[in-house]
């Protein structure tokens, strides 16, 4: 094959990355993808394990091709697979050559397009590449001690005039969400879970470690800054020139830090499942007990970072919802199910749990029933998380730059009824 680039045999030997799932599996997966007609992809992947890196890139492409040949839904698994696969000996390749920056790339490609069959394999080989990285730099052992930089986001108390100025109009000024310090599960589980109400709950995430070590740049930098992450840029997702991007963590880092001085379109990591990718992040932090009330069963686990003035549009959840506020402010407005038809859902399946109400820019002659609705709101502060019961509407803007994780869950109550 003409063009081709291949690492030296000596690099290749120094350097290699262990895939023990991916050595067992690969060729019944080849076997697979054959059936499935990616003739040429397996071609071009047994000329891949043998450090051919032009090879490693065309099957990739082909692989990555065939996610995005319809509905997400309807993409076979065993293309997620073969994903997977191809984007682990493109970080071989890489990870010989000592480009760790590129195969840590790959990897959390794989990571966030791939199957579940070689998950293990891409999650070791973040470790082993970010260890051998590490080598060089010493920058997780520098960060991860007493952390003395600037603050991401500085302990200020909310200027409530200030805040009013760009809330939604009337915010505030209706039934605020009740705040209770340190809330028992029986207390949880009798005066808010069973009835379905809202609750800010205090004093339960001090011992986070994420509380001491994510408002500090150089801890993210440190842990995550070489990873790639998916991205929203733009006012929200209900807007015309909102968009999806990829970026490294660095980069997404430098872009939230712009915004604060800047006009430009703000970036969001929103809903992502971060700790399924970075496993150093999930350390920092413990899944609320809150979330195994009534034989719950953990559905996702997300994070939402990005600057002040992001937003998240009026709209439903179908889960028990617990977001934890680690660093920054936000404001968050709610209204119960039961007036539903009043906030205008969209009538299109994929934004229907979106309401058509623009609450930053309310119109009274197109849904004049929105207008005079009570709702409950609050400012949930670092530290602070709000149980959110499934199908409330509710809106989120950040007041400051914002780390926060959602935890949603179900239990055998939701999935006997749905």
């Amino acid at each position: 094959m003409s063009g081709t680039t291949t690492a030296s045999s000596g690099d290749f030997n120094n350097l290699r990355l262990p895939t023990p799932t991916l050595d067992a599996e690969s060729q019944t997966l080849l076997q697979s993808i054959s059936a499935q007609g990616g003739y040429a992809y397996a071609r071009m992947a047994a000329l891949a394990v043998s450090g051919d890196q032009s090879a490693a890139e065309a099957a990739r492409d082909m692989a990555w091709e065939q996610l995005h040949s319809g509905p997400w839904h309807s993409v076979l698994p065993v293309w997620r697979d073969a994903y997977s696969m191809a984007c682990l000996n493109v970080a071989k390749i890489h990870f010989a050559a000592g480009e760790f920056g590129e195969a840590l790339g790959a990897l959390d490609m794989g990571l966030i397009m791939g199957g579940m069959l070689l998950r293990k394999d891409l999650h070791d080989s973040v470790l082993f590449v970010s260890s051998e990285a590490r080598k060089k730099t010493k920058s997780l052992e520098e960060a991860s001690g007493d952390f003395k930089g600037e603050k991401l986001v500085p302990e200020l108390p909310v200027d409530v005039n200030e805040v009013l100025k760009i809330l939604p109009c009337r915010s505030l000024s209706c039934r605020r969400v009740e705040k209770r310090s340190g809330l028992s599960l029986e207390g949880f589980l009798r005066d808010y879970f069973l009835s379905g109400t809202p609750v800010v709950i205090t004093n339960c995430m001090a011992h986070w470690p994420a509380r001491t070590k994510w408002n500090h740049l150089d801890y993210l930098n440190a842990v995550a800054g070489n990873r790639t992450v998916p991205v929203e840029v733009g006012k929200n997702y209900l807007c015309s020139d909102w968009k999806q991007e990829l970026v490294t963590f660095s980069q997404f880092l430098e872009r939230i830090q712009t915004n604060r001085s800047s006009s430009m379109e703000p970036t969001y990591l929103a809903q992502h499942p971060l700790f399924d990718q970075i496993n150093e992040l999930k350390d920092d932090i413990c899944i609320p007990d809150y979330c195994f009330v009534g034989g719950g069963e953990i559905q996702s686990i997300n994070a939402w970072f990005g600057p002040a003035g992001t937003v998240t549009p009026l709209h439903h959840d179908p889960h028990h919802n617990i977001l934890a506020q680690v660093v920054g402010k936000k404001y968050i407005r709610l209204y119960p199910s039961s007036v539903q038809d009043e906030l205008y859902p969209y009538s299109e399946t994929m934004l229907c749990n979106s309401s058509q109400v623009d609450l930053d820019n309310m119109d009274n002659t197109e849904f004049p029933k929105a207008m005079e609705l009570e709702f409950m709101d609050c400012i949930l502060e670092e530290g602070e998380m709000l149980y959110i019961p499934p199908k409330w509407w509710h809106y989120v803007r950040s007041l400051t730059m914002s780390f926060s994780v959602s935890f949603w869950w179900s239990n055998e109550t939701d999935s006997s009824s749905s």
